[in-house]
């Protein structure tokens, strides 16, 4: 089983990168782009094949180690 990761900052915590790109893409000539969130796929190849089990295994590994859940949320996508 595959699993995805996408890890972003959470709403309301600044995010300088995405400032940075916002500027950067500005700069090049993009002037419609308003703002930029940056963030992580973080991508996993399970041993694991019940979906329920593989599900919390990731989550335990995002809480763990993948996410600083205190500024950053997590999504998973699992695929078979």
């Amino acid at each position: 089983m595959k699993a995805r990761v996408h890890v972003m900052l959470k709403t309301g915590v600044l995010d300088p990168q995405g400032e940075a790109v916002r500027r950067a893409l500005g700069s090049l000539g993009f002037d419609g782009v308003e703002g930029v969130r940056q963030g992580k796929v973080i991508e996993l190849d399970l041993a694991e094949t019940d979906r329920s089990k593989a599900e919390a295994a990731v989550r335990s590994m995002c809480d763990k180690l993948l996410a600083n859940t205190v500024i950053e949320r997590y999504d998973i996508d699992l695929t078979d």
